[in-house]
C-alpha cells in the first residue's frame, strides 16, 4: 500500500505535476479527487484550518505539504540534490540504461563518476510495465525491478547518484582548460574531464486542441504510472502502434473492459508477437488510417474526436482516458548552440561515439542513428564508456584500473 496520499483535484496543474514526479521516482502513492471524495475534502480542510490548498500531499509520519515544489519534493523523499564535490573525471548526463551502464564500467575501470538524472534514475525502462525482450529473463522482467537492479549495481560499485536535478547547459571549463563545466538547476557547477550525454527521449505529444489542458486530467503518457486510476473503465484509449502503444495497451487490460488502438498509419508497426497479442484479445479494438482532431474535456478528458484518414468520416469517442505512445523527441534542450544537432535534435555522432565538444560524448537514445532499445542503450553506454577511458588516458594522464 502507498505511503503517500495526494489529495488534488483533475484541473489543478500543480497537482498533475506532483503526481508525475513521484511516478518518475517510482514512488507510489493514492490519488484523492477533493473534487469527488466529500470525505477527502473534509480532511484538507481540518488540516488546514479551513484552507483548501491543493495538491495537500499526506506521509506516511503523519507530515504534510502543501502545493510543494518538486525541490521540496525531493528533499522530503531524502533525494540527492547536491554533487558532493565540484570536480569528478567524469560527468554522465542521464540516469537511465546507458548512464547507468556507463557509470557500472567507469566505476570498474576507477574513473570517479558523477550521475545527473533530471528526473527518476532508470529512465523510462523505470517507468515500463513490462519488458520482454532483454536477455537473460527468459520470463520478461518489470521495467522497475530492472531498473533497480541497474541502480544497486552502481551504488554498490560507489557511483555518485543525483535524481531530480536538471543540467542546464554545459560549457568549456574557463578554470582548467580542457575540462567541461556543467551548470545545474540548484546553482551548482560542476567539472568534470570529460561528460556523456545519455539523456533518452520523451514521448511526443499529438499537439491537438485540449492536449495542452488534459495531460494528466485524462490524457496520460504512462500507462504504468496512471493506468491504476482506471480501474473499471468501460474503455481506455491508447494512441499509436507501436510496440510501446501495444505494450502499455496489454497492461491497461488490468483495468479496462475494452482498449481501443488508434494508429494514424495504415498498418500497426509493432512487433509480429505483440500484433498477434493484440489481434486475439476480444478486449482489443484497433482503427487504422485514423487521426486524433480534438481532446474535449473541463477538468478531464470527455471526448475524443478522430478522423478517417482515407475518407474523411469523423467519429467522437468517449474512453474514461487516453494514453499517448506516439514517437519520442530527444532530451536536448538543453545543448542548443553548445552542440551539433541533427534536424529533429538528436545529438551528432562524430564517430566513436564522440560529439563536436571536445571530451564529450554521447550514448543511448539521445544518439543520431541509435535504436531505441533497451539493449542497445546498454551497449552504448558500455562502448561510450570505453572510448571516454581511451580520451581521459590520452588527454588527462588518468591510470584506470581495471577490475578485471
Amino acid at each position: 500500500m502507498a505511503d503517500i496520499t495526494v489529495y488534488g483535484a483533475p484541473w489543478c496543474p500543480d497537482c498533475k505535476r506532483a503526481k508525475r514526479f513521484l511516478a518518475e521516482q517510482r514512488v507510489p502513492y493514492a490519488w484523492v479527487d477533493i473534487d469527488q471524495d466529500a470525505g477527502g475534502l473534509q480532511y484538507v480542510e481540518e488540516l488546514q484550518g479551513g484552507g483548501r490548498t491543493i495538491p495537500t500531499i499526506v506521509f506516511a509520519d503523519g507530515s504534510h505539504l502543501l502545493e510543494p515544489t518538486n525541490e521540496e519534493l525531493a528533499r522530503k523523499l531524502g533525494l540527492n540534490l547536491e554533487a558532493q564535490r565540484g570536480a569528478y573525471d567524469l560527468a554522465i548526463i542521464g540516469g537511465g540504461p546507458a548512464g547507468l551502464s556507463a557509470a557500472i564500467y567507469a566505476a570498474r575501470e576507477g574513473i570517479d563518476a558523477l550521475i545527473v538524472e533530471r528526473s527518476g534514475l532508470g529512465g523510462q525502462a523505470g517507468v515500463t510495465e513490462r519488458i520482454d525482450n532483454y536477455p537473460g529473463f527468459p520470463e520478461g522482467v518489470g521495467g522497475s525491478d530492472l531498473a533497480e537492479r541497474f541502480i544497486a549495481q552502481a551504488r554498490r560499485y560507489g557511483v555518485e547518484l543525483l535524481s531530480a536535478v536538471s543540467v542546464e547547459s554545459i560549457s568549456i571549463d574557463e578554470v582548467e582548460a580542457g575540462d567541461v563545466c556543467l551548470h545545474l538547476a540548484n546553482g551548482q557547477e560542476v567539472s568534470a574531464h570529460a561528460a556523456l550525454i545519455a539523456t533518452g527521449s520523451s514521448y511526443r505529444r499529438l499537439g491537438v486542441p485540449g492536449e495542452d489542458d488534459l495531460i494528466g486530467a485524462g490524457v496520460h503518457f504512462c500507462a504504468t504510472c496512471d493506468g491504476p486510476f482506471y480501474r473499471g473503465a468501460e474503455e481506455l484509449m491508447v494512441i499509436g502502434g507501436g510496440n510501446s502503444a501495444l505494450e502499455e495497451g496489454m497492461f491497461l487490460t488490468r483495468f479496462a473492459q475494452r482498449i481501443r488502438v488508434v494508429q494514424r498509419g495504415p498498418a500497426l508497426t509493432a512487433s509480429q508477437l505483440l500484433q498477434d497479442k493484440v489481434n486475439n484479445d476480444p478486449r482489443f479494438v484497433v482503427q487504422l488510417n485514423t487521426e486524433i482532431v480534438e481532446l474535449r474535456g473541463t477538468g478531464k478528458l470527455e471526448a475524443v474526436r478522430v478522423r478517417d484518414r482515407t475518407t474523411g468520416d469523423e467519429q467522437t469517442f468517449t474512453p474514461r482516458a487516453a494514453f499517448v505512445f506516439v514517437g519520442l523527441d530527444p532530451n536536448t534542450a538543453f545543448l542548443r548552440g553548445t552542440i551539433d544537432l541533427d534536424e529533429r535534435g538528436f545529438v551528432a555522432d562524430s564517430g566513436g561515439f564522440r560529439t563536436s565538444l571536445q571530451g564529450v560524448y554521447c550514448a543511448g537514445d539521445v544518439r543520431r542513428g541509435s535504436t531505441k532499445q533497451l539493449g542497445s542503450a546498454v551497449g552504448d553506454g558500455i562502448a561510450a564508456l570505453l572510448a571516454v577511458r581511451e580520451y581521459l588516458q590520452q588527454h588527462h594522464e588518468i591510470a584506470v584500473h581495471p577490475e578485471d
